[in-house]
């Protein structure tokens, strides 16, 4: 699927064009581990794709390669990765789901739920320290800034910033 906004910025036509994002790549420490949290607590589809790798995706065609390192460092705040429901009150429910959990699936950094950059949501760190938000979002994710286009000043980092509302509001 091409994106609609395909000509770049003011009209100038970009030097690739490629077809679409496909894919990321997480580092975890112990495959195995990482796997069981994926599929047990993050619910999302998970394959093996050599003794050191999974691939993984959830509700679409983008999909993260995980592969197994030794030297993993922790993921920096703003590498976090999302992952969407569709309702405030589901992400007050996932952030509790969570606080029960941590210790179990040795879940850290856990922050409260507060509305940032646009949306509700909070964060946390996983057991191979990569760095999650749970965000209440429209079926189609951030596609709704595209429609908004380029912003200024704070832009949709302002607690001011009208946002889409959440499906149960």
């Amino acid at each position: 699927m091409r994106s609609a906004n395909r000509s770049g910025r003011a009209g100038r036509k970009p030097a690739l064009a490629p077809n679409f994002l496909s894919h990321g790549t997480f580092e975890c420490r112990e495959i195995a581990k990482t796997r069981q949290f994926f599929e047990e607590f993050l619910g999302l589809d998970v394959i093996q794709t050599s003794n050191i790798s999974l691939l993984i995706r959830l509700g679409g065609s983008h999909c993260y390669a995980v592969v197994e390192s030794k030297d993993k460092a922790p993921m920096p705040f703003l590498y976090h990765n999302g992952l969407d429901v569709a309702s405030e009150a589901e992400v007050d429910a996932a952030y509790e789901t969570v606080l029960a959990a941590a210790e179990r699936w040795n879940l850290s950094r856990i922050t409260k739920p507060a509305v940032q950059h646009g949306t509700y949501s909070f964060y946390f760190w996983d057991l191979d320290d990569n760095c999650w938000e749970i965000l209440c979002n429209p079926e189609d994710g951030y596609s709704w800034l595209f429609d908004k286009g380029d912003q200024q000043g704070r832009g949709h980092l302002s607690k001011n910033f009208d946002r889409p509302t959440a499906v149960d509001e």
